[in-house]
């Protein structure tokens, strides 16, 4: 029988109290060094720490920056992989996820079966979510071959969402892409919470105290901010960045 691990207990734990909010690092992005931006993450209130990237992130890098941020955190640090590369045998747990709306289905099951036996050796606990790109999807969505879900059209990401929790997904992940110029549409957000019973996860495009909050309350349970925190220039502004985005998250109540 299978049991639901440590880190998503953590995860539904929280959430019976409160929204949460995640901070995503690609290690394209930041050196192991500069990873310690989780000591920060964690002083200001951040409850996990994910780790991934559409492009590259894996090997020999991805260890040094899961490393890294274990050392200077003590946050759960969830892989979030770009394909079956990206697991590091040091996080805390995988979100195990298919990307319903691809057209290539080496993105929804095949990098998965590449992957399964990885994280089985390694110990990793796997998160079933179901994911979903959004319109304009950025890099992730040309990647991985998605067909973006319109904006304007949120009963096509509902569908697609109810259908992931009738699969098994634990989680669902609405993504407009890291560095979109718009968050997920509040409509869609609604639309989607409306008809699942499992956590509702929403990313990119989500810059600020304005952004986290209005998603937050449009039913978001996990707001996921990366791009906002990665090219704030100093570790100060970051900070300030933070502050202003988990505030409006924690702001809204579960």
């Amino acid at each position: 029988m299978l049991r639901i691990g440590k880190v998503e207990s953590y995860i539904h734990e929280k959430l019976e109290k409160e929204k949460l909010h995640f901070v995503l690092l690609d290690p394209d992005d930041v050196s192991p060094e500069t990873a310690g931006i989780a000591k920060m993450s964690e002083e200001l209130g951040v409850d996990a720490i994910m780790v991934g990237g559409s492009t590259g992130a894996e090997g020999e890098i991805l260890d040094e920056v899961v490393k890294s941020i274990k050392e200077s955190s003590s946050l759960p640090v969830i892989l979030f992989p770009g394909s079956h590369g990206g697991v590091s045998k040091y996080a805390d747990a995988i979100f195990f996820m298919s990307l319903l709306n691809s057209r290539n289905p080496f993105f929804i099951t095949g990098a998965q079966a590449l992957g399964a036996f990885t994280v089985k050796r390694y110990g990793i606990e796997p998160i079933p979510m179901a994911y979903l790109i959004v319109e304009p999807g950025e890099t992730v969505g040309w990647v991985s071959d998605a067909k973006p879900i319109p904006r304007h059209k949120p009963k096509i990401a509902a569908a697609y969402a109810l259908a992931g929790q009738y699969m098994g997904m634990r989680l669902v992940y609405l993504e407009a892409g890291s560095g979109a110029p718009e968050h997920v549409p509040n409509d869609m957000i609604k639309a989607v919470k409306a008809v699942i019973d499992v956590p509702l996860i929403v990313g990119g495009g989500i810059r600020s105290y304005e952004d986290a909050k209005e998603v937050a309350q449009s039913g978001a349970d996990i707001i996921v901010t990366g791009t906002a925190i990665e090219k704030a220039g100093s570790l100060e502004e970051a900070r300030k960045r933070l502050e202003r985005i988990i505030k409006g998250v924690k702001e809204v109540k579960s």
